[in-house]
């Protein structure tokens, strides 16, 4: 695939990521003409300056890793990473909700940060490693009815990442309305093109270098 570099969102969101990090992070992304990449929201200004004058884009995470903020406090993180420069937010769901079945709340809170941040990318992330299939459908559904551009798979720092088959089944409820982006454990070309034949639009790894590079080698962190 010629453009593989273009499905990849290259990303470092571990809680000990330093700014040298992130700047190497974004002279990465230049080189190798990722599609974006994906930091925690406090770093989204100091991306912006490294990125500057480059196509490469900037995902922000929100209400990252457990989804379980106030909706208040979700949409005013995603109000802010826009204001500081990202294009795109990927937020997490409320997992507790969804599985208490309080579907509203789960509607009204990805809304609310669609509402937030206007006709800016939201991609929705489900963590399906907690999900049976029928939460995963129902989430998939819920967060079409709330205006997301993308399902995701996974933050990376459950106790699963991205499977073909959570793929398969969120492809098949979001068909063309929305995307999927997969993340979490997705190390190498192989497995990141398997991924794509299954519907996946978008691929969010740490390991987009070795990717793209035909290398697979060992990554101290999964995401």
């Amino acid at each position: 695939m010629q453009n593989l570099n273009q499905y990849i969102d290259h990303t470092l969101l571990k809680a000990t990521a330093t700014e040298n990090d992130i700047k190497k992070l974004c002279e990465e992304a230049i080189k190798y003409a990722f599609y974006a990449v994906c930091v925690n929201s406090c770093y989204v200004a100091f991306a912006k300056a490294q990125l500057t004058q480059s196509p490469v884009k900037i995902c922000a995470v929100v209400g990252f890793p457990l989804g379980a903020m106030s909706t208040a406090a979700k949409a005013f993180e995603a109000k802010q990473a826009i204001l500081d420069g990202a294009d795109e937010i990927d937020m997490v769901i409320n997992i507790g909700l969804l599985k208490s079945e309080n579907f509203d709340a789960v509607w009204k809170d990805i809304e609310g940060v669609k509402n937030a941040i206007g006709d800016k990318v939201l991609k929705v992330i489900l963590e399906t490693c907690y999900l049976n299939k029928p939460e995963i459908i129902k989430a998939s559904e819920l967060a079409l009815l709330s205006g997301a551009d993308f399902v995701k798979t996974s933050t990376g720092f459950g106790p699963g990442g991205a499977t073909f088959e959570c793929v398969q089944l969120m492809k098949s409820v979001v068909k063309d309305q929305a995307k999927v982006k997969a993340s979490g454990g997705i190390k190498d070309r192989v497995t990141a093109l398997e991924y794509i034949a299954l519907g996946a639009e978008r691929i969010g790894t740490s390991s987009g270098i070795d990717i793209v590079t035909n290398k697979k080698l060992d990554d101290e962190h999964t995401y």
